[in-house]
């Protein structure tokens, strides 16, 4: 199976690191997190690999290469315009002729997780989904009374509540067939293609990510990651 690795964004959040390097490149350790993610991926047995990238491509390129460095074989598809979390699905597929029921696993490529790739592959497919949503418990705690209030009238308080999301993880497998809901050269994200399968009553199945995960969004993520760098970069 293939894997899509979305690494064209500009990582506007992580500057003034990104203005050197593209945020895939910035070193985790002694790695770049790209890295991190194929070697992670080729111990699941995953070995074809399409980068899509676009801020800073050439330095991204020059890195990877073709992967024979890191035992996988790794193709590009360049966004010259940023197309979205999906919009450059549609582009890699016709490039690189998927069949029309072969499943391929997309992920961001700022996601360090110790998630059993493989377990998830096997619930896609025992489940037969058009996609299978990675998804991650978000707590949320509310530093404050918060108030329940009715036409002007206080009804009660309830102090420092802890609401519980399920968000989004970032890791999908798509089955290609899915892909015919992309709009051609558009920017089109994963939650709205999403949204798209579920209004034509596709499978769209959440596979809950109980491992460790996080999303490098921020500088403060990478000082986090380093405090303990075992725990994301162990074998």
């Amino acid at each position: 199976m293939k894997v899509i690795i979305l690494a064209g964004g500009e990582g506007t959040r992580l500057r003034p690191l990104t203005f050197a390097i593209p945020k895939p490149l910035i070193p985790i350790g002694e790695k770049p997190i790209l890295e991190i993610i194929i070697t992670r991926l080729k111990r699941f047995g995953f070995k074809e690999f399409v980068l899509s990238v676009g801020y800073k491509a050439e330095l991204i390129k020059t890195y990877f290469q073709q992967g024979e460095r890191f035992g996988v074989n790794i193709n590009y598809v360049h966004e010259d315009r940023p197309l979205g979390t999906a919009g450059s699905l549609k582009m890699i597929s016709r490039q690189f002729r998927f069949k029309k029921e072969e499943s391929f696993l997309l992920m961001n490529g700022d996601i360090l997780t110790r998630l059993d790739f493989r377990r998830m592959w096997s619930t896609h497919q025992r489940n037969n989904s058009d996609l299978t949503v990675g998804i991650k418990k978000f707590i949320q705690k509310i530093p404050f009374g918060v108030m329940d209030i009715k036409e002007g009238l206080i009804q009660g308080i309830t102090e420092k509540p802890v609401e519980s999301y399920c968000v989004s993880a970032g890791i999908y497998m798509v089955k290609v067939s899915s892909l015919k809901y992309i709009p051609e050269n558009k920017a089109f994200t994963m939650p709205m293609l999403i949204n798209a399968a579920l209004k034509k009553k596709k499978k769209v199945f959440a596979y809950p990510i109980r491992e460790d995960w996080i999303a490098v969004e921020h500088i403060d993520h990478i000082e986090e990651i380093n405090d303990n760098l075992e725990r994301w970069i162990k074998e």
